[in-house]
């Protein structure tokens, strides 16, 4: 857990979500799945003027009404209550009633004509004989709203189908404009300004565009438990509010920059000055942006101006990036660390130590003698997998462990900042990408085995977050790493698949299998990878190609 006293920004208690319900109400048509929505009210106090879908507050009398509801067997009580608040919700909003007759007909739109939407729902449907049908009505996702905004909702987003015979006419306070929309077009239209919404109903509508008819999304909500939860978080971009889900590459970077969820991080990729993300990290990025490094190079800075600073992977010799890294840390470099010794992470080492008045130690591990001529690195001393280099002054205390994790290098290795649950990946870890392992100075067995050291350390030292050499910060960090894993060995599978397929091929033949998903451009980096599972997989015995 990240220390209170290292946050950037005094922490605030986010506004408690009240609990809620929407409904997606969807059908058929020869072109795909339409949706209905609606326009918000331009007065109203959350999401004005915004296109949604119908919805609001649950009540107290929603949780009382379950005798007057049919349910499914799987459905528990929780889950029934959000449907009951979603039916009442589109019939007092649009005059959409979900209930049917103890016969077992659908309600029409004579019971509809019938019926007063200002009165209570459940007494007239006792009335009338009729049950709410929330045995019909299915959990899709779960919002909670963003923990930066004044008003917050615990949202699931519930979806059924448009009951036959029926018309919406909007109410005219809440909602306004009731419209049949397919996703793709209500997508189109928000982005040519002329159909707003609000950041839910879009990755909503994403979602949705992918299925082909309403039958496919009421059997992929089947199994009772929403197909993604999320509570987004807010950064800066290009100026602008931008947000993301916990799935996005820069969601774990907003969670550590400012937990409590205020919008105040910029996310532009940087390389003239220093990003704070904590008071003893700062990352510095080099300006070496490309296909293998992504916005750059990270470096990175530990400690503060009390402590002094470790300086982990000054990047490549690029003499402005350098002294960029001495100004950040007020020439007071303690220690050099570099996680391995490709070209862009270890050659600024030496100019950087130059640069520093106590001439800093270099330390790391040396190359292997398989690395490439231009990955030869030498430190001043060798780590030694397990030990610990601190920097610390008047009881503050910034410790690193060394943690060996050969795989994309035979001589990388991760630092895990002890007092605030931090891993430093190197390149063992990236954020939107997988590593290169490129033998013979890369292994895959040892870098499956380096990603099972590292969820371990993550168990030890209580991780949130992983710290990359490219990209932004990754949160959920042992998440993270299993699903790297899994990525790796679903590729792994996909190759052993292409070598029995092609038992007399070779790399040329088996890549444009295994790495379908890859764009071609791609395919000469992913040949390296290619040639470590293959070797993995020989090594195994897992290929099973007679002779």
């Amino acid at each position: 857990m990240v220390r209170p006293s290292q946050l950037l920004h005094p922490q605030r208690e986010p506004a408690k979500p009240r609990p809620a319900a929407t409904v997606l109400l969807l059908r058929d048509t020869p072109q795909g799945i339409e949706i209905l929505m609606t326009r918000r009210s331009p007065t109203a106090s959350f999401a004005p003027g915004a296109y949604v879908f119908p919805g609001g507050g649950i009540d107290a009398a929603d949780a009382q009404a379950h005798a007057s509801a049919a349910r499914r067997p799987t459905q528990d009580d929780l889950r029934l209550t959000q449907a009951i608040a979603a039916i009442r919700e589109s019939f007092e909003e649009l005059g959409i009633l979900l209930a049917r007759h103890s016969d077992g007909r659908s309600a029409d739109a004579s019971d509809v004509a019938a019926m007063d939407r200002h009165r209570s729902l459940i007494d007239q449907c006792r009335e009338r004989g009729l049950v709410l049908s929330a045995d019909q009505v299915f959990v899709l996702a779960h919002w909670i709203t963003d923990r930066d905004l004044p008003r917050r909702f615990d949202v699931p987003f519930l979806v059924a189908r448009m009951p036959a015979g029926q018309t919406p006419v909007a109410d005219e306070a809440e909602q306004f404009e009731p419209v049949w929309v397919r996703p793709a077009d209500a997508l189109e239209r928000h982005k040519a300004g002329t159909f707003f919404m609000i950041f839910p109903t879009i990755r909503t509508l994403e979602r949705l565009a992918k299925f082909a008819s309403v039958d496919a999304v009421l059997q992929a909500c089947a199994g009772e438990q929403p197909l993604w939860t999320s509570c987004p978080r807010a950064g800066l971009l290009n100026g602008a509010d931008a947000r993301y889900m916990e799935h996005e590459m820069p969601f774990g970077e907003l969670a550590l920059v400012s937990p409590d969820g205020q919008a105040v991080h910029h996310l532009d990729w940087r390389t003239d000055q220093p990003v704070p993300l904590l008071k003893n990290v700062t990352r510095l990025t080099a300006p070496n942006p490309g296909v293998m490094t992504g916005p750059g190079t990270n470096s990175y800075l530990v400690g503060d101006p009390t402590t002094g600073y470790i300086a982990i992977d000054p990047g490549p010799n690029d003499a402005e990036h350098i002294e960029r890294i001495w100004r950040a840390a007020g020439g007071d470099i303690r220690m050099i660390v570099c996680t391995h010794s490709h070209p862009d992470h270890s050659p600024g080492a030496r100019p950087l130590q130059a640069l520093c008045a106590r001439k800093p130690p270099i330390l790391g591990l040396p190359s292997a003698p398989t690395a490439r001529a231009a990955s030869e690195f030498v430190p001043d001393r060798a780590l030694v997998h397990g030990e610990d280099l601190a920097v610390e002054s008047a009881g503050i205390r910034h410790t690193l462990k060394v943690v060996h994790t050969p795989g994309h290098a035979a001589n990388h290795l991760c630092l895990v900042l002890q007092e605030d649950g931090l891993l430093f990946s190197g390149d063992h870890i990236l954020n939107g990408s997988t590593t290169v392992v490129d033998p013979p100075d890369g292994d895959m067995t040892a870098y499956l085995d380096s990603l099972d050291a590292l969820t371990a350390a993550c168990k030890t030292y209580d991780i949130e977050f992983i710290l990359p050499a490219h990209g932004w910060v990754l949160g959920f960090a042992q998440q993270a790493i299993a699903h790297l894993k899994g990525h790796r060995l679903q590729r792994e599978a996909k190759v052993v698949a292409a070598m029995q397929a092609r038992p007399q091929g070779g790399l040329e033949d088996w890549v444009e299998l295994a790495y379908d998903d890859v764009p071609p451009r791609m395919w000469p980096m992913a040949k390296r990878s290619l040639l470590a599972h293959v070797q993995r997989i020989e090594s195994l015995g897992l290929a099973n190609i007679d002779g």
